[in-house]
């Protein structure tokens, strides 16, 4: 590393900041107001003319790892967990040395590599309707050594040198340039597809377990039960960057791990947050940092919808002020930062370097993703992750693992508490579902069985992943999770609906009911669980009656899907074992169709463009007497033909419905579907539909990945 020259290497440049004044000018496709973007403004709100409160932050944890310690990268990663986590990050300094260069394996071993970089302003903003930052494209192409040649250049330019400048000393020259500084753009090249780890058997590193290629497939790791890959979460994803570029206030997709190797160039640094302030955090920026007119409401989720922009940089003082933990690693070359679930985190660069990061997920992220769902169910944003199918696949999973005498001794101590939190997320969501099916029990659905397979699918309303059940209205023929099931009440069809329910339900009802039975998982469930259990007669897992009619069962090849309101007669059903997927893992292996998770959706679920029926003709807001219990077999006749026969004039007249089967969407360019001969998408879209609504998305421009 070249060592800095005289003082004079501290001056900065006055040509340079000339030339990157009149970089504005040079970005194509800027219209007038975006360069406005780009003009800096003193803002009070961001006083930091002080930066002794650099001082201040302090520096997450440091782990160095043994050879042997770093063999299996989630049993290193959870055994300082319980210590790491409490800063959010948390460095970890590798033990094993990348022997081929990531500039050799970009240029190299991956021939034709080039990649856009990201436009980004380099200024604060006052964040109201008027002010508030983007990242734009720059349309500029480069291969690894283009970027790099032009980010040194720039570097050496403002220093009058290429070698090492203190930390710190970037630090506040980060925060000075970015306030009130000349620096008026930098370049980011973010969310790359690909990886710089070599292939080659003599690169300890790149064979090693903590490849990123291959962590997120690890067996602990739960994102091992995706069949399909999703760039930047499954797949690793390379970010280049030069002096200054940063990275944004987020947290991670559906609050998950994340971890980030440094292959080479100049430091990071980097700030996080711990999960359990999150809430804080959020209430923080809420109120110090957005105007009320930015805010689409005063819900709790308002801040964290601008948030998921990842465009939003503040200085770590004012969470100091205002008392929220913050910490600091500064990030070399083979070194990994991991972030734990739900840690805001940002940070920028003190010159160019390239890293390459990747999402997993262990047993104690369940919890984290459980809120995360709730997070993107108030904002109608469709999920990335079927995360109550992962949770009942990694469940079964976990039983036949412990009942296995031969993985007795694969259980170790550190993984109890990854166990634990599996079997009362399990546990949470079942007897959820249990208690709002007897709701609609109760107000006189039917129930059907089904023997397709169709797989996680997303609710109309708002867009929460559905794997176990779903219903169906006569106002509405989307499917509706079951969080709704209290809203159904108002419906104008006077609740004629049924409930779609797993062939399995039972089996898995039987497995909630056993880990209950092991010390402490009843306890800790009841005391999240905010039901009351006692409610009009209600118990856990109670019996769930309804009646057969042969109407139905008749009807049942009518229905398009073949979903029927079939009930056995006078038996009574535990938790009604009905099924809408087989039992082979259909985890994100099924093309979705979403225009994107700004889909213009009303408050009864139903896409404005796909049936513009008007939502007061669906929900009225009556209110219904008490419905019976046990419905007659009239009654459920009745209701089933009636949504037959609305299906199928739908079916005949749009074929452009919203209702879907889960799908995998991503920032990238990139996405890799697999499709297995079972493909659930076939059992909901005919080939021809699908086609058609692809097609449909790339005319409008649309994009079936997350911004």
């Amino acid at each position: 590393m070249m060592t800095r020259s005289g003082g004079d290497a501290l001056r900065t440049s006055t040509s340079w900041e000339t030339r990157t004044r009149k970089s504005i000018d040079e970005i194509p496709h800027l219209s007038s107001a975006r360069r406005e973007a780009f003009s800096k403004h003193e803002l009070e709100k961001f006083n930091i003319s002080n930066l002794e409160w650099i001082n201040d932050i302090p520096e997450c944890p440091v782990f160095y790892p043994t050879k042997e310690e770093f063999e299996i990268p989630l049993n290193y990663i959870q055994q300082i967990a319980p210590m790491a986590s409490k800063f959010g990050i948390c460095k970890i300094v590798s033990p094993l040395v990348a022997t081929v260069p990531a500039g050799i394996v970009l240029m190299r071993e991956k021939a034709g590599f080039r990649f856009t970089t990201r436009v980004q302003p380099l200024r604060l903003s006052e964040w109201n309707a008027n002010d508030k930052i983007s990242f734009f494209m720059s349309g500029k192409n480069y291969t690894f050594r283009e970027f790099e040649k032009m980010a040194n250049k720039i570097y050496a330019r403002r220093y009058s040198s290429a070698g090492y400048l203190p930390d710190k000393y970037l630090e506040e020259e980060f925060w000075h340039e970015i306030s009130n500084g000349k620096i008026e753009t930098v370049e980011y090249a973010c969310d790359i597809d690909g990886t710089a780890f070599s292939s080659s058997p003599s690169d300890q590193l790149g064979k090693s377990k903590w490849n990123l290629k291959w962590l997120s497939r690890h067996p602990m790791s739960i994102l091992r039960l995706l069949e399909a890959a999703i760039p930047g979460v499954t797949d690793p994803m390379l970010y280049i960057g030069m002096l200054f570029s940063m990275f944004a206030w987020h947290v991670e997709d559906h609050f998950l791990y994340s971890i980030n190797y440094h292959h080479c160039g100049a430091s990071k640094t980097w700030y996080g947050v711990p999960g359990h302030a999150a809430y804080d955090f959020e209430k923080v920026v809420k109120e110090c940092v957005y105007a009320r007119d930015l805010l689409s409401s005063e819900e709790d989720y308002a801040a964290f919808s601008v948030l998921l922009e990842k465009t939003t940089m503040f200085p770590p003082n004012i969470l100091l002020e205002k008392g929220i933990p913050v910490c600091r690693a500064v990030q070399r070359p083979g070194e990994f930062v991991v972030t734990f679930p739900q840690a805001y985190h940002a940070g920028f660069s003190h010159g160019f370097n390239c890293g390459e990061a990747v999402n997993f997920a262990t047993g104690g992220w369940f919890p984290f993703g459980a809120a995360a769902s709730k997070h993107y169910a108030s904002l109608k944003r469709s999920p990335l992750l079927p995360y109550e199918e992962l949770l009942c696949k990694e469940a079964k999973f976990l039983d036949d693992r412990l009942s296995n005498a031969d993985c007795l001794n694969f259980v170790s101590s550190k993984d109890f508490s990854s166990q634990k939190s599996i079997k009362i997320s399990f546990v949470l969501l079942i007897r959820s579902q249990h208690h709002a099916r007897w709701v609609l029990m109760k107000f006189g659905a039917c129930m059907r069985l089904s023997s397709d397979v169709i797989g996680t699918v997303l609710c109309s309303i708002c867009r929460c992943d559905c794997y176990v059940s779903y219903f169906q209205c006569n106002c509405n023929l989307q499917p509706i999770c079951l969080h709704h099931v209290t809203e159904r009440t108002n419906c104008s069809c006077g609740g004629k609906c049924i409930v779609f329910l797993r062939k399995d339900l039972g089996e898995l009802e039987a497995l909630a009911q056993k880990f209950e039975q092991e010390d402490g998982i009843q306890e800790e469930a009841e005391k999240k669980n905010l039901l009351h259990t006692t409610e009009d007669g209600y118990s856990p897992y109670c019996k769930i009656k309804f009646v057969e009619t042969p109407e139905i069962a008749e009807n049942a090849e009518l229905y398009t899907q073949g979903l029927t309101c079939i009930s056995q007669k006078e038996d009574t059903l535990y938790g009604s074992p009905v099924q809408i997927s087989s039992d082979s893992s259909t985890l994100s292996s099924s093309i979705g169709l979403d225009d994107g998770s700004s889909m213009d959706i009303d408050d009864c679920g139903k896409s404005k463009r796909a049936n513009p029926i008007d939502c007061s003709e669906r929900l009225s807001g009556k209110e219904y007497g008490s419905p019976q219990l046990i419905r007659s077999s009239d009654q459920c006749a009745a209701d089933y033909n009636a949504v037959t026969r609305r299906t199928a004039f739908l079916q005949d007249s749009d074929d452009d419905s919203d209702s879907e089967i889960f799908h995998v969407k991503r920032r990238s360019s990139m996405i890799i579907v697999n499709r297995s001969a079972n493909d659930s998408t076939s059992q909901r879209f005919p080939e021809q539909q699908v086609l058609k609504r692809l097609k449909k998305l790339h005319q409008g421009g649309g994009s079936a990945h997350l911004p």
